[in-house]
């Protein structure tokens, strides 16, 4: 994020120490997330005069005057009034000695630098940025650890109900319906129980006058529209909407607090490998699981191999259909490809989508990858009276390495049952095998890799063949193939391992 940020000490103000003064911070900090609106002003007042639960329904309690910080994010989209919401929220910090971190950030110029996200969106994005950011410098200064600072936000029961049917009208699942958590790791919001005309009158007995911002009656925004058009009528359809949907909210959150428990055991389980922008994923063993797991488990994956990318129910449902269907592709939001074949469903950001083609390997057969390179596989049976420890020696010699000469039986490949095949996939992280000529000895591919000079970078590149995709290393392609798989005085047929074309990793 690119931005301009001005801190304000406690000695611009007169309630706060003079300048120069140590402050120690005996607990983590507590960053503040003000606007200017009403509900962020009665937050700040709140944190610095009552008591407040934000550590997760264990009970109010009063927060260290020397923990809080105010974050204020100036967005640059209205002109004068933005600059008059700045001053608004470092002068109400001031009167109660609160430091004041300002982010200004031109979000309209944002905006049209990502095409397809709303204002709201890249607004909300970078206001957490910031807070994250702001949250993490305070722990440092303070000696504490990331995990136990705080950053508050002021959503209130209102936001709740217009959260609830913002998802609603987008289609989500239990878990957008769930509207806002009360907390998410570092971030709580302890006036959720709280209605927004509680919390103006909270500021009125304290004689603050907040901001409005014009927008807010904007409907060309979303939560705008669901807030006079919906809410409203709802409103005074059932004057205790708020209440009943806020319960309906906790159900759904606790309910899918434990789905999603089960649904991240699962992934693990289904899970055959991942990366930076890929993960595939057993497809029988996926299909086999109840739908309503199978779907979080799709859409936990697909925001691992791509966060940012905006998934809908039809992009979930479509990856379950081709895992039922056994093959065929689509693609995803952000450039995602998915593509379900062989029992394999594989998940790749753009990204990811130059590394090896994960995929099997036919033997006999060719396999194309997606750096143009092709790996084929051939089956040759030895003579009675050939020597095949020899042939697999020369046959090694005068091909530098670019093919190979493995043990079928010890591939597991019986050639006769017309149905053999090996796995083909990245160097990912984590592989290890047993080099052949180094006497069974383990060793971690990307120490193999290294050893060979390859970068850290290029290592996504380099195939690898393995006997299944949670099997035992082969080859790894055109550098050293496996000690389980080599060839002794007892092999009887031979499989013979070939790339030819596009292969960078080995300077061609």
């Amino acid at each position: 994020m690119t931005s301009v940020s001005r801190r304000y000490g406690r000695h611009d103000s007169p309630y706060g120490r003079p300048s120069g003064q140590k402050v120690t911070a005996p607990g983590a900090p507590v960053v503040l997330m003000v606007s200017g609106g009403a509900d962020s002003s009665a937050l700040l007042l709140m944190a610095a005069t009552s008591a407040l639960d934000i550590e997760d329904g264990r009970g109010t309690a009063r927060i260290g005057r020397e923990r809080l910080h105010v974050l204020h994010v100036n967005h640059l989209a209205r002109g004068m009034d933005s600059t008059e919401d700045e001053e608004f929220v470092v002068d109400l910090a001031g009167r109660f000695g609160i430091p004041v971190t300002v982010v200004r950030e031109d979000v309209p110029a944002l905006v049209r630098q990502r095409p397809g996200h709303s204002f709201e969106e890249v607004a909300r994005d970078v206001r957490y940025e910031a807070a994250h950011l702001l949250a993490n410098d305070l722990s440092r200064a303070a000696g504490t650890r990331r995990s136990d600072a705080r950053i508050l936000t002021a959503h209130t029961s209102d936001d709740r109900v217009e959260t609830f049917f913002m998802n609603a009208l987008r289609g989500s699942g239990p878990s957008g319906l769930s509207a806002i958590p009360r907390r998410r790791n570092r971030i709580v919001r302890p006036l959720l129980d709280r209605a927004h005309e509680e919390l103006c009158d909270v500021l009125r007995m304290h004689g603050i006058i907040w901001r409005e911002d014009a927008t807010n009656d904007d409907p060309q925004f979303l939560r705008n529209y669901v807030r006079h058009e919906l809410v409203a009528p709802a409103k005074a359809r059932n004057p205790q909407l708020v209440r009943a949907l806020s319960t309906t909210c906790d159900l759904l959150s606790d309910e899918d607090a434990y789905l999603t428990g089960v649904a991240a055991r699962t992934l693990r389980e289904c899970r055959l490998s991942a990366g930076d922008g890929f993960c595939l994923l057993d497809a029988e063993r996926l299909s086999g699981v109840d739908v309503a797991i199978a779907r979080r488990v799709v859409r936990d994956a697909l925001l691992a191999v791509e966060p940012h990318a905006r998934l809908e129910a039809r992009h979930v449902n479509r990856a379950l259909e081709l895992t039922a269907e056994g093959e065929g592709s689509f693609t995803a939001p952000m450039g995602v490809d998915v593509a379900c074949d062989h029992g394999v469903l594989a998940l790749r950001a753009r990204r990811a989508q130059e590394a090896v083609d994960a995929a099997w390997l036919d033997v006999p057969g060719r396999l194309r990858l997606a750096s143009g390179a092709v790996l084929e596989a051939q089956v040759r049976p030895i003579v009675s009276s050939s020597d095949p420890v020899a042939i697999a020696r020369a046959f090694g010699e005068e091909f530098e390495g670019r093919a190979v000469m493995l043990d079928a039986d010890a591939l597991g490949i019986d050639p006769a049952s017309g149905a053999a095949r090996l796995w083909v996939a990245s160097a990912s992280t984590g592989l290890t095998m047993q080099p052949l000529g180094m006497g069974g000895r383990s060793k971690r591919v990307s120490d193999v890799l290294s050893g060979a000079g390859i970068a850290r970078r290029e290592r996504s590149g380099v195939p690898v063949v393995l006997t299944e995709p949670m099997g035992r290393m082969v080859w790894v392609c055109g550098l050293r193939a496996d000690e389980r798989s080599r060839v002794t005085g007892a092999t009887r047929t031979l499989v013979v391992l070939r790339i030819t074309g596009v292969t960078p990793w080995l300077g061609v």
